[in-house]
């Protein structure tokens, strides 16, 4: 994957992303490069929805392999090996993984900003008021996300409210950190402002009113233990149920019956209850694609070359959560996200190879199925060429290229944080019926037969969430918020996972003849854990970062 290595280039990499990203407005195909420039081009209605398209997708490239070692390797679901610096809380500045995920989300930030001076300011005469606005909101809200990201990965960073000035000012490399409790802010007031920007239904795939009331009950519930001892701010809890409520209650999207379906191009890319989503196109651009498979998938699977997951996969602490054990042949398959999430021995999917019948987890190769854990991951995964000519109807992909859209918010995780906001600290229970109908709306999806519960405590939602959310780049940031007010629980929990391996895994799937060993291995996290640190690059661009953080001045917002 590609680099932005110099956090001072950040103002020119936009006007790159622009032309290298330009897409439709069904994130499709791009005008060429020469038929316009940036002061001629924001003349109708379809180029606004262009200038944002990059936000849907290719600034956010870099950020795919953080996603997942960041949000399921540091939360103990995805295995990376002992000796992998996320996996084993050993992160450090030159941690390659850190340097992308910097670069690509600060990339972000600076695109958003460039598209709201420019639509603002050059929107043409035909351009009609209501797409301007929709355009803005749209990025508003993607500027959100990147700083909830980043608040939550580094804690105090800088908050670059406008492009223009850093430029007039000559000070990109000179700006000061922000405390978190103003970057929440931040985040806020541009998803409040956002909502009064945005449809209630917008473009499929594309963000609306109800992707900002989602995520700023997301924001809210993250915030409510800032700075907390034990008890969470009931006023940032009581924001989080409002705005979640709004989305359960008035927006009339519906969880989909299928779980699987959401993860599927044909079913999943534009699914409503996708909330927020990077589109991914394969393109002869790079960084406009999907490249998770090539580093999910097992050897041989794909039949491009790529495939690097052989090694890797679920982790054991993450089987266990879903009650699997890689000593049992057999399969419980009372919960669909345990199959929808990691592959075992046994599984077929018919999804994939669709064209010899399936593909079947035998484990017939220990060169193609070597996970320490006994499963590999599912999330991602496209399959063969033909299943993705199936799925997109004719595209075929290509070498770490697929066309699947990552989701960043679902309607499922709205309704877990609505039914968590009814909860004070670790400690509650509640038993309101709405918090109920939430929680158990997201069970009896994934489980068949489920019985109601009639009482849920702040533990059965956190593990909740893990299981609805696992292998989305999500789990790390519970622990994060968890730990804001509860912090020894947080690094208990974490330090009692089972990050180990087992071995004996191949002879004994083929014919039973080895016992398997449990190769057992922990980390424990420290507080400093939980905050990254800032690339070295960075830093010695910018020493300022390492200066203790500054009052963000919000009057800017207002001019």
């Amino acid at each position: 994957m590609r680099n932005f290595y110099k956090f001072r280039k950040i103002i020119v990499l936009i006007v790159l992303l622009f032309f290298g990203f330009s897409c439709s407005k069904e994130f499709l195909n791009r005008p060429p490069e020469d038929a316009y420039t940036t002061d001629s081009f924001y003349t109708t209605d379809d180029q606004l929805y262009q200038v944002a398209n990059p936000l849907y997708g290719g600034v956010w490239f870099d950020y795919q392999r953080a996603f997942l070692a960041v949000g399921d390797a540091m939360s103990g679901n995805a295995n990376k090996g002992g000796t992998d610096p996320f996996f084993s809380f050993s992160v450090t500045g030159s941690t390659t993984d850190v340097l992308n995920a910097s670069n690509s989300v600060w990339t972000a930030v600076a695109y958003c900003n460039s598209v709201i001076e420019n639509v603002s300011v050059k929107s043409g005469p035909n351009c009609s008021a209501a797409v301007k606005n929709a355009v803005i909101g749209e990025a508003m809200v993607w500027k959100a996300m990147a700083y909830f990201y980043l608040v939550r990965m580094f804690h105090d960073v800088p908050i670059i409210h406008s492009n223009s000035k850093l430029i007039a000012d000559g000070t990109s490399t000179k700006v000061m950190k922000n405390p978190a409790a103003d970057v929440y802010e931040y985040s806020i007031r541009l998803l409040t402002k956002s909502i009064e920007l945005l449809p209630a239904q917008g473009l499929p795939g594309r963000i609306n009113k109800w992707t900002a009331y989602g995520l700023l009950s997301k924001v809210y519930l993250s915030r409510s233990g800032l700075g907390k001892s034990g008890t969470r701010n009931q006023a940032d809890l009581d924001k989080a149920q409002l705005y979640a409520g709004k989305v359960v209650n008035e927006s009339g999207l519906k969880l989909a019956e299928n779980y699987f379906d959401l993860f599927s191009i044909s079913k999943g890319n534009r699914n409503p209850e996708n909330l927020l989503s990077w589109h991914w196109v394969i393109s002869t651009d790079w960084g406009t694609q999907n490249a998770f498979q090539a580093d999910l998938a097992v050897q041989n699977f794909t039949g491009h070359g790529d495939g690097w997951g052989t090694w890797s996969g679920p982790s054991i602490d993450l089987m266990n959560a879903f009650g699997e054990d890689a000593h049992s042949l057999a399969r419980k398959n009372d919960d669909v996200r345990r199959k929808a999430t990691m592959m075992m021995y046994g599984d077929r999917y018919m999804n994939w190879w669709r064209d010899k019948g399936g593909f079947l987890c035998d484990w017939s190769s220990d060169g193609v199925f070597a996970s320490p854990s006994g499963s590999f991951a599912v999330k991602h995964i496209v399959g063969s060429k033909e299943d993705h000519m199936a799925e997109t109807g004719g595209i075929p992909s290509d070498f770490m290229k697929t066309s699947l859209s990552t989701h960043i918010l679902r309607l499922a995780d709205v309704y877990l944080i609505y039914a968590e906001s009814f909860l004070t600290n670790v400690n509650s229970t509640t038993s309101n019926a709405e918090a109920l109908l939430a929680y158990n709306k997201v069970r009896s999806r994934s489980i068949k037969n489920w019985v109601p519960v009639t009482s849920i405590s702040f533990m059965d939602v956190f593990k909740e969430r893990r299981l609805e959310l696992a292998y989305e780049g999500d789990n790390w940031y519970d622990y994060v918020r968890l730990h804001y007010f509860e912090p020894q629980l947080a690094i208990s929990i974490l330090a009692q996972q089972e990050r180990g391996s087992y071995s004996g895994l191949g002879a004994y799937y083929r014919d039973n003849t080895q016992t398997i060993t449990l190769n057992s291995q922990k980390f424990t996290p420290l507080d400093a854990t939980f905050k990254l640190p800032f690339p070295e690059v960075d830093i010695s661009i910018n020493p300022n970062l390492l200066k203790d953080p500054v009052p963000f001045d919000f009057s800017v917002m207002d001019k």
